[in-house]
C-alpha cells in the first residue's frame, strides 16, 4: 500500500509515522508532500530513521512535486495549513477586536481558514483523482474538517473527514476503565467540533449514568453535563462559556503563537540525525492520537471492519438535517466505507445548535467555493457565535483584510 501525506512537512507527521511504524500496516511507500522543501527535508530525513529504527519494510520519500507524490497512491491523507501558525494566530485575534472569540476551527476564524483552505484541498482532491489509483480514498484532517470534507463530497470525491477529538476521550476512558481501547466504543454524535457522547459503552455495557454522577474531568460544569445527560466536546466551551473565553483570549499568548514556538524546537530535534524515536515534545504539539485513528480508519478501508468516528453525509443520519450535510458520528467502516445508523431523538439544545451550525456550514461553503464579499458576511450573520448584523460586518472586513493575501478570488 502507497500512502501520500499531502502537508507531509508538519512537524506532527513523525507521529503519524511512527504510528504506521508501529502498528505495522502493510506500507510499502509512505510518500510525503509538501511545498516547504526545506522543511520537508528535515521531516521527511527523521521519518526515514524511524521506519529504519523500527525494522519496518517500507520506504519513506519525501517531495514537493505533487505528481510523484500522489501517483499510484492507495489512499491520500490531508493535512495542510494554507498560511501556517501565522495566519492561524490571525484567525485566533482578528475577532477578538469585536468580542468573539477567536479559534481556528469556528466563528470568525474558522470560517477565514475555511476560505484560505478549501481552494487548496479542492486543487490536490483533482490531483489525486487523476494520478491516485482508482477507487483511492482521501482522508481529511485539515481543519475546519466538517466544511472540507463537505466540499470534497460536494465535489464527487471519495473521501472521509476525520478528527482525534472521539479517540482522545476514548483512551482516556479506557485507562480508566483499565480496558484496551477496542472495548470502548462511544455513541458519537454532532458536527465536526461540535459533538457530544451520548453514551460510553465498556466492554459492551453503557457506564455512562454511572460517570454522570462522578465529577468528570472535563471542561464543564456538572450541571451542563448532567442538564444534557451527556459528555460535550472540549470545543463547545465556545459556546457554552463564550464570553469567559474572550476574556481569556485577550492579551494572551494564542495557541498559533505557541505552538509556533514547539516547532522550532521539534525542527531542531529532527534535524539531529542521531534521533530516531518521536520526542516528548510532539505530545505537546496537537493531534494527540492521530496516527492510531487514520491508521485504524484506513485498515478498516481497505478490508477491516471497525467502528470510527467519522465525518460523512448525512443521508438521515440525524433526521432534522437535509441529507447533504456532513455530519461527526461513530460509525462502522468496511470497504464500501463508513454506514452510519439512524440517530434518531437528541436533546432540543444539542438539535437546535447541531441546526444552527450546519446552517453555517452550508453558507461557508458557498462563500468558500463562489468567492464574494456577501457571501463571507451571510455565513457570519448565520453563525450562533456572531448572529448580529453590526458584528458580521466588522468581523467581514476583519477577515478579508486579513486574508487578503490568501483570497485573490474572494471579491470575484
Amino acid at each position: 500500500m502507497k500512502i501520500a501525506v499531502v502537508g507531509g512537512g508538519s512537524t506532527y507527521t513523525p507521529e503519524l509515522v511512527d504510528g504506521v511504524a508501529r502498528i505495522g500496516l502493510p506500507v510499502t511507500e509512505l510518500a510525503l508532500i509538501d511545498p516547504a522543501a526545506d522543511r520537508l527535508g528535515v521531516v521527511g530525513a527523521f521519518a526515514a530513521r524511524i521506519f529504519a529504527h523500527r525494522g519496518h519494510p517500507g520506504r519513506v520519500t519525501w517531495t514537493s512535486d505533487p505528481v510523484a507524490g500522489l501517483s499510484d497512491a492507495d489512499a491520500v491523507l490531508i493535512q495542510l495549513r494554507v498560511g501556517g501558525q501565522a495566519a492561524r494566530t490571525s484567525d485566533e485575534t482578528f475577532p477578538l477586536e469585536c468580542g468573539c472569540v477567536g479559534q481556528e476551527t469556528t466563528g470568525a476564524g474558522g470560517l477565514a481558514k475555511a476560505l484560505r483552505t478549501v481552494p487548496v484541498v479542492l486543487d490536490v482532491a483533482d490531483q489525486a483523482r487523476r494520478l491516485a489509483k482508482p477507487g483511492a480514498w482521501i482522508v481529511n484532517f485539515t481543519n475546519p474538517v466538517g466544511i472540507m470534507t463537505r466540499v470534497l463530497l460536494d465535489a464527487g470525491h471519495r473521501a472521509v473527514g476525520l478528527c482525534n477529538v472521539a479517540i482522545g476521550l476514548q483512551r482516556r476512558i479506557a485507562a480508566h476503565y483499565s480496558v484496551d481501547p477496542d472495548g470502548v466504543r462511544l455513541d458519537h454524535v454532532g458536527l465536526n467540533h461540535l459533538t457530544w457522547e451520548r453514551a460510553v459503552h465498556v466492554d459492551g455495557v453503557d457506564v455512562l449514568p454511572g460517570m454522570l454522577d462522578e465529577k468528570l474531568d472535563v471542561e464543564f460544569p456538572t450541571e451542563v453535563i448532567r442538564a444534557q445527560r451527556a459528555i460535550p466536546s472540549y470545543y463547545l466551551r465556545y459556546f457554552y462559556h463564550h464570553d469567559e473565553e474572550v476574556a481569556k483570549e485577550r492579551g494572551a499568548q494564542t495557541r498559533g503563537q505557541a505552538v509556533a514556538e514547539i516547532e522550532r524546537e521539534l525542527l531542531a530535534m529532527y534535524a539531529d540525525t542521531t534521533l530516531v524515536t518521536k520526542p516528548e515534545l510532539l505530545a505537546k504539539r496537537g493531534g494527540a492520537f492521530y496516527s492510531e485513528a487514520a491508521l485504524g480508519l484506513l485498515q478498516s478501508l481497505h478490508g477491516v471492519p471497525g467502528f470510527h468516528s467519522v465525518n460523512v453525509r448525512n443521508r438521515g443520519t440525524l433526521p432534522f438535517l437535509p441529507d447533504d450535510a456532513v455530519v461527526e458520528v461513530t460509525a462502522p467502516v468496511t470497504a464500501d466505507g463508513p454506514a452510519p445508523e439512524p440517530r434518531g431523538w437528541l436533546e432540543p439544545s444539542q438539535r437546535g445548535l447541531i441546526s444552527h451550525v450546519s446552517a453555517y456550514e452550508e453558507l461557508a461553503v458557498e462563500a468558500a467555493v463562489h468567492g464574494g464579499r456577501d457571501r463571507v458576511y451571510h455565513a457570519l450573520l448565520a453563525h450562533p457565535l456572531v448572529g448580529q448584523h453590526d458584528l458580521a460586518e466588522g468581523l467581514t472586513d476583519r477577515l478579508l483584510a486579513a486574508n487578503r493575501a490568501h483570497l485573490p478570488w474572494i471579491d470575484r
